[in-house]
């Protein structure tokens, strides 16, 4: 098997992978796959996918994807400060029953923002939406994120993981140029919330 042959089989992989979690293959496989090689990028998603789901059962939904976002925003990254926020959306729709004050397409242009005006947005939006013990997360991500502070905790341990994993994924995505595309949570598959979504969206203009 030559290696571009190799090449499309792990791309084929990893999109089918994500198609079983999220419902969809992310625009940015091909990327990963072509930054990393082939056997580099399937060693990659399983030191660090399984790590990402456990994050996501420890730490809830809400707080592993607004550490994300946050993450994401203060690496310029657009593309996953998308997916994200949409998937943020998504989970805030399915528990609260109305929608976030801020849509993803809006929180997605907020990168490259110093991070004290980053986290003080991010805390209005938080406050508006009702989620005031996650604006501490927030603050403390970004510590983490730009190298000011150290995990001192289990859970911080996790959000640093993050730091970590999404810094790789916001430079290839940053890189390539990759143009936002759905929601990395399982909800993405959940087509009857993703068309109250759509809904509410165009009711509020």
């Amino acid at each position: 098997m030559t290696h571009d042959e190799l090449e499309r089989l792990v791309t084929r992989l990893l999109e089918g992978l994500c198609r079983a979690m999220w419902g969809f293959a992310p625009r940015m496989i091909p990327h990963v796959v072509r930054n990393l090689g082939p056997g580099r990028s399937v060693l990659w998603f399983a030191a660090n996918m399984p790590r990402l789901l456990w994050t996501m059962h420890v730490l809830g939904p809400v707080r592993t994807h607004l550490a994300a976002v946050t993450i994401s925003l203060h690496n310029g990254c657009t593309y996953c400060a998308y997916g994200h926020a949409f998937a943020l959306e998504l989970v805030y729709l399915r528990d609260r029953g109305r929608l976030f004050p801020v849509s993803a397409r809006t929180l997605a242009t907020w990168q490259d923002l110093p991070p004290r005006e980053l986290a003080q947005r991010m805390r209005r939006v938080l406050q508006e939406a009702g989620l005031h013990a996650e604006t501490l997360w927030v603050d403390r991500t970004l510590l983490l994120a730009t190298g000011v502070t150290r995990p001192v905790d289990a859970d911080e341990a996790r959000i640093a993981h993050l730091v970590r994993m999404l810094g790789r994924m916001n430079r290839i995505a940053v890189e390539a140029g990759i143009e936002p595309d759905e929601a990395q949570n399982p909800l993405n598959k959940n087509t009857a919330l993703k068309l109250r979504y759509t809904q509410l969206r165009a009711a509020t203009g």
